[in-house]
């Protein structure tokens, strides 16, 4: 598992970044908090605080270059 930090602050970034993580099989879990939610959940990431960056746990054993290319316009 790796931890990254990620900006969600328009609506538009949120769409295309669910887009871009729903290609992989991986959990992707967003922590805000105590918050914990499924990344590949709109109507979750909606209800985070999207003003501050968020942490972006990635559960994936491999693949992580591509992962990591895709999240690259996120990253904080």
């Amino acid at each position: 598992m790796k931890t990254v930090q990620i900006s969600l602050n328009s609506i538009d970034k949120v769409k295309s970044f669910v887009n871009a993580i729903t290609q992989f099989e991986y959990d992707f879990d967003l922590i805000s908090g105590r918050y914990v939610i499924d990344a590949k959940s709109i109507m979750g990431i909606f209800s985070l605080d999207l003003s501050k960056p968020i942490d972006l746990a990635i559960h994936a054993e491999a693949d992580m270059d591509k992962i990591m290319e895709v999240l690259n316009p996120y990253l904080v």
